[in-house]
């Protein structure tokens, strides 16, 4: 499942399931293992999505797109807490079969 949701329910996920203040642009939640083969589902911000698309000089439709593109990941196993697993993980975001240069991948901050 996809949820597209407000900034402030966003904002109760984060600090509920990562113990984390403020709204966030997507969240990954893994699924149990289950015979259906579903990964989990994923929520997304409207607001801070809107707002980043904006700043970044993207589309909404793009963005959105990227963004579920990275929650999938996350619940396929990849994350970007490493240079390295970041790396993997914006080289996968970058593809996009009918325009390789379509998404620019997410860049991290990492400590």
């Amino acid at each position: 499942m996809v949820l597209l949701t407000d900034d402030e329910t966003m904002a109760d996920l984060n600090q509920r399931f990562r113990g984390k203040a403020g709204p966030t642009n997507v969240l990954s939640f893994p699924a149990p293992a289950n015979p259906q083969g579903h990964l989990g589902d994923i929520a997304l911000a409207y607001g801070v999505c809107a707002r980043e698309a904006a700043e970044q000089g993207k589309t909404l439709e793009d963005h959105l797109t990227h963004l579920c593109v990275h929650g999938v990941l996350h619940l396929l196993g990849y994350d970007h807490e490493t240079d390295g697993e970041a790396e993997a993980m914006e080289a996968l975001e970058a593809v996009h079969p009918g325009d390789p240069g379509r998404f620019r991948p997410l860049r991290r901050e990492r400590a």
